[in-house]
């Protein structure tokens, strides 16, 4: 079995190999392509353009050549995913749409929160259009605002902090759990209850449509 990750910053690579270890999957199962150039286009162009998306495309296809599923682990991305599939002919998922599928199947009231400007309306876009699909009210999405700034500068702490500051928000105003739209916002959740991450929500449904029980 090998499943094939297309990310836009190579640090989410070491996250998802964490939580391949925390879902007790084998080791060795993941294929890592980073295209840093994908995510600086569509923040140059202030989102995902139909060029940027469709150069998205091809490099999951590229990708796709040996694997038995792919992820797109870029949120702002996230649209190239929704119609791989298909053509591809194996499990294609984005990390961030698996993630929003687990919120809105978990226990409420969630709170969905981001870190980068540009995942914002793409985010918010596919959040309405899954909770449309199940017939409920979208749950409520936030910006951790300052925390991308922090994330670019290669302030990692100050960029956890920020987004753990944010969560235990959350809590404080009576959510029950709380979901971290971006791989990179990850490592926040260490220690923390109630909180999902796009890593482990994305891997577990790629490994459960391949059958990995």
């Amino acid at each position: 079995m090998k499943i094939g990750l297309l990310h836009t910053a190579a640090s989410n690579a070491p996250l998802f190999e964490a939580a391949l270890r925390n879902l007790g999957a084998p080791e060795g199962i993941l294929r890592h392509e980073v295209r840093p150039d994908l995510l600086a286009a569509a923040q140059a162009a202030g989102g995902a353009t139909q060029a940027i998306l469709l150069e998205t495309r091809r490099a999951l296809e590229a990708l796709a050549h040996g694997c038995d599923g792919l992820a797109l682990t870029c949120s702002t991305l996230g649209e190239a995913a929704e119609k791989a599939e298909g053509p591809f002919g194996i499990p294609v998922v984005g990390a961030e749409a698996a993630l929003l599928r687990e919120a809105l199947d978990g226990p409420g009231p969630v709170l969905i929160l981001c870190a980068a400007p540009t995942t914002l309306e793409p985010t918010g876009a596919r959040l309405r259009a899954l909770a449309g699909a199940k017939g409920v009210e979208a749950p409520p999405l936030r910006l951790v605002e300052g925390a991308w700034d922090r994330f670019l500068a290669g302030e990692a702490e100050t960029y956890r902090a920020a987004i753990r500051a944010a969560v235990k928000a959350g809590f404080a105003e009576g959510f029950a759990s709380v979901a971290l739209a971006q791989a990179s916002m990850a490592p926040a959740a260490e220690g923390l209850s109630h909180v999902l991450t796009s890593p482990e929500a994305s891997l577990r449904e790629i490994l459960r449509r391949l059958g990995y029980a």
